[in-house]
């Protein structure tokens, strides 16, 4: 029998994530929040519909207040305290890869909305940093022996996708953006994750600091493999955006199956008709 959420072990520890996020609050790094929020801005200047009653849920509320002033904005516990139709627009930024239910929260999102409301929300992808966590697993295997949970799982796009579907959302679009950046050396851009809040909370982890000889050998696997021209190792972000509408009325609705006049095989011969003349 599969488990229900509640019944799963827990795979992160909230009370460490919350610590990062506070460590992280006096002297952040929030490039990569700070970009997925004018993309979000973006994409929704270009709905072109106003929106009247937006709810945020984010772990950086002042990078939020500063840019939608209206807005309510609430952390990303595991309930959400949202009221039931109470928005049009509900953007999830950048914390839904912490959820221990990420269906669940889309589904707190969606029931959130009104009629044709919109949820926007964005995770970190399974490109993010891809080359370090294979240097942390073979760095840690070859030193220790052994491997310790140290990276959260991460969504591919087309399995994220179907949750906005499985969250009850019409017309629902699923796409990745990459962000890459640069950093000194390895050691530079493992300081810059806990400056994010992006620190090990796997609730598995090791309750000791790791090793250093594992961090150093993790490091020099890194720079080996993404050192570019300039000296300067590269690393890649990828951030997914989910998008989907509450269903309404006057949205466009798929035909009937079985309800075309014309079949398939018809449109492609008439296109091979076309391409040769």
């Amino acid at each position: 029998m599969s488990q229900t959420p509640a019944q799963r072990p827990a795979l992160f520890d909230r009370p460490a994530i919350a610590r990062n996020r506070a460590r992280a609050a006096r002297a952040p790094a929030l490039f990569l929040q700070e970009a997925v929020a004018d993309d979000i801005e973006d994409r929704i200047a270009e709905v072109n519909r106003s929106f009247t009653d937006v709810a945020v849920v984010t772990p950086w509320p002042d990078l939020w207040a500063g840019r939608l002033p209206q807005a309510r904005i609430l952390p990303d516990t595991e309930t959400l305290d949202l009221a039931p139709g109470a928005h049009d627009l509900v953007i999830h930024a950048l914390s839904l890869h912490w959820a221990e239910d990420p269906i669940g929260q889309l589904i707190q999102c969606a029931r959130a909305l009104r009629p044709d409301g919109l949820m926007i929300a964005t995770l970190l992808g399974g490109e993010t940093l891809s080359g370090l966590r294979s240097a942390l697993t073979a760095a840690e295997t070859a030193i220790t022996g052994g491997l310790s949970p140290r990276i959260a799982p991460m969504g591919e796009i087309r399995d994220l996708g179907a949750l906005l579907q499985r969250a009850g959302l019409a017309l629902p679009v699923a796409d990745g953006t990459p962000y890459d950046v640069s950093y000194e050396t390895p050691f530079h851009l493992m300081r810059d994750l806990r400056a994010m809040g992006e620190a090990n909370a796997m609730a598995g982890r090791l309750r000791r600091p790791t090793r250093r000889a594992v961090l150093a050998e993790a490091a020099r696997l890194y720079a080996e493999t993404h050192t570019r021209p300039d000296g300067r190792v590269a690393a890649r972000f990828e951030v997914i955006t989910l998008t989907g509408w509450a269903p309404a009325a006057s949205q466009p609705q798929p035909k009937r199956r079985g309800s075309a006049t014309h079949s398939l095989e018809e449109a492609l011969k008439r296109a091979r008709d076309e391409s040769a003349d």
